[in-house]
């Protein structure tokens, strides 16, 4: 989004021709406990004496420290997030980078770097680097879905929509779509039947993919269905009632995900209206400043103060745009593809065994998702406390020029 709504996207280098009735909502307030420590208030960014002495409060009761921290990059800092508690003890490792374009006769296509580092005795080298393509993605997804009938398989990115962006070979789109395929398989190489799965191993270590893909295609499932639609028309005999709760819970999350996400982008698109308008806005004030000699000095500060609010509010865009809005659409995927499974042949003779699964992949879920959303939402409220700190300093260093000078006799 650098630049604006008319920026023109950089393009990439080419290759050239060749108790789940127990789950918390999702929008919830946490404990203090999973919040992190409290927030330290500064001494020099008070609030004014009628504000301070009220005892402020939301809607609902709770209470707001309207204190504010101390530097606004010390807000991440401060919350101590646990999603790599147990890094020291992981034993494989994988990182999707290094996109290219690849330019051939019949098509053109986007392929990813995949590395994996690993010591389990599964695998016969300590470290792979295979290039991967999105089909091939998909066709691990697909595999998945196959031969692990009773687990959640995490979601892909849409195949060609991402929300925002119309070049699919931009170096935008390539970047998000890198980020969702890196985190796919982080959340598969984070669950421990998955990433155990022979496909997922052949998918990781395997120099030539399509020779696997071909053995046993007529048994792949339509590219892009999610379980919720292969299965949904079948129903399990003696269903527990929590999967019911499942049901509901998920249908609520991805509703009001949904909503977000809309307002989101409304609200990105909104702001990269006035992004342009503030463009205009701004040299208007030191055109002026050429005419007025006695009044240069403060309208080019204020042209200046102008320019320095629109590279803030750009960068304010730009990560919504590229840390915000994908995870949401994560796991609006997330719940679309989580409807339970229910394949009455299949499973009905171990349905215990399935019930077990689901409920250690919710549990997973719900602890993932909390971690993403602390750290999500943080976030989002670091990056405005920057922006507006940096339209602030941006007001208050042309004040001086502004005021009133004593006359020189």
């Amino acid at each position: 989004m650098s630049g604006g709504a008319a920026s023109t996207p950089k393009p990439l280098p080419s290759s050239g021709p060749k108790s789940l009735r127990e789950m918390p909502h999702p929008l919830a307030t946490s404990s203090s406990e999973e919040m992190g420590p409290a927030l330290t208030p500064s001494p020099d960014l008070l609030l004014p004496r009628s504000i301070a002495d009220k005892d402020l409060s939301l809607p609902n009761g709770t209470p707001v420290d309207t204190s504010s921290p101390a530097s606004s990059s010390s807000l991440l800092n401060r919350l101590q997030l646990d999603d790599d508690f147990d890094v020291e003890t992981r034993d494989l490792f994988v990182t999707v980078d290094d996109p290219k374009k690849h330019v051939c006769t019949m098509e053109t296509y986007i392929t990813y770097r995949v590395t994996t580092k690993t010591t389990r005795a599964e695998f016969d080298l300590p470290e792979y680097s295979v290039r991967r393509r999105y089909q091939d993605f998909d066709w691990l997804r697909n595999k998945l879905e196959e031969s692990q009938p009773t687990h959640l398989i995490p979601p892909l990115p849409e195949k060609f929509v991402v929300k925002g962006v119309v070049d699919r070979f931009s170096e935008e789109f390539v970047e998000t779509r890198r980020k969702a395929l890196d985190k796919f398989l982080k959340r598969i190489t984070d669950h421990p039947v998955l990433s155990f799965n022979e496909h997922f191993n052949v998918f990781l270590t395997a120099k030539d993919l399509n020779a696997y893909k071909k053995q046993g295609m007529a048994l792949l499932s339509k590219m892009g269905e999610s379980v919720k639609y292969v299965t949904g028309g079948y129903k399990l005999r003696s269903r527990p009632l929590e999967f019911a709760a499942i049901g509901d819970y998920l249908d609520t999350f991805s509703l009001k995900l949904g909503t977000i996400d809309r307002i989101a982008q409304r609200i990105i698109k909104e702001q990269l209206e006035y992004l342009v308008e503030l463009r205009e806005y701004g040299p208007v004030y030191s055109t002026w400043g050429g005419l007025e000699v006695e009044l240069s000095e403060p309208l080019e500060g204020v042209s200046a103060c102008i320019g320095n609010c629109c590279t803030a509010l750009e960068e304010l865009s730009e990560d919504m745009t590229e840390d915000f809005l994908p995870v949401l659409r994560e796991y609006i995927l997330y719940a679309e593809s989580m409807k339970v499974p229910t394949d009455v042949e299949k499973c009905q003779d171990r349905v215990e065994c399935f019930n077990a699964d689901l409920k250690a992949d919710m549990e997973r879920w719900q602890n993932n998702k909390r971690q993403d959303f602390r750290q999500l939402l943080m976030g989002m409220a670091d990056k405005n406390i920057q922006y507006y700190e940096k339209c602030l300093t941006a007001w208050e260093s042309i004040i001086p020029l502004l005021q009133d000078k004593p006359e020189t006799k």
